[in-house]
């Protein structure tokens, strides 16, 4: 029998090549996303498997669109093994004291309120289905360790990412929930294209950084998700090799 996972934030960059990996290894998979047409895409992307996956337009922000989107998994696949909290925004790079406080929230709304609402969806059917248990992996970023200039509401959002993740991780244990978290530097996605013209560092100067193909991010999820749920990566970091991280500060 097939594993069930969702991931949200599929319609595009590692949500997107995290889709098409687990349908590749054989999942069957709920792709979640605001866009319609980019989830549809995704999932004519995946070829012969495309028939393995079920698109669900859906607004983590909104706990009645999360409630159906988790629902619809159940109903349509029978079960859930596997939830990719994916799904993720920023701000725009502003100096934080001009930031406004809608983009503050929006950032927040999306990257720590969504993450929250699904795991407590993921909860709810985990502990209910037969067997129970299943696992939960957070993309949470190298932003859940040390910020970029001008990014304190995704750096924050990150760090709670990692306490979600930690919390996850132990209120899951009676349930038999695994929770991980992967944090990502630099994967080739339309999010990290600015690197190729150059962005702000710390000392101020601009830099073009280095990237590494999503793919790669793809595999280490996938890996992740493979193991029997006796063993669990509690933090994995892939990055680009020679991207400024190590080193800061």
């Amino acid at each position: 029998m097939s594993k069930v996972a969702i991931v949200t934030g599929a319609g595009s960059g590692i949500g997107r090549a995290c889709s098409l990996a687990l349908l590749n290894a054989g999942y069957v998979v709920s792709l979640a996303g605001r866009s319609l047409e980019k989830l549809q895409a995704a999932r004519d992307a995946a070829g012969a498997n495309a028939d393995h996956a079920l698109c669900i337009e859906t607004d983590v922000r909104d706990s009645a669109s999360v409630a159906h989107l988790f629902a619809t998994t159940v109903e349509h696949w029978g079960r859930l093994d596997l939830l990719f909290n994916n799904a993720g925004t920023g701000a725009p790079p502003l100096p934080l004291e001009d930031l406004a406080l809608e983009q503050w929230q929006a950032t927040l709304d999306t990257n720590v309120t969504g993450a929250f609402l699904c795991t407590q969806q993921a909860f709810k059917v985990m502990r209910d289905q037969s067997p129970m248990g299943g696992r939960i992996i957070n993309n949470g970023s190298i932003s859940a360790h040390v910020p970029r200039p001008n990014s304190a509401p995704y750096t924050t959002s990150k760090h709670a990412m990692t306490g979600l993740t930690r919390a996850t991780s132990l209120d899951g244990r009676r349930y038999n929930i695994a929770c991980g978290q992967i944090d990502i530097g630099n994967a080739d996605t339309e999010m990290v294209a600015p690197m190729r013209k150059g962005v702000p560092q710390a000392n101020g100067e601009i830099m073009v950084e280095p990237t590494m193909d999503v793919e790669h991010v793809a595999r280490a999820v996938l890996h992740m998700a493979q193991l029997p749920l006796e063993s669990n990566i509690q933090f994995m970091t892939i990055m680009a090799t020679k991207m400024p991280f190590i080193g800061r500060g």
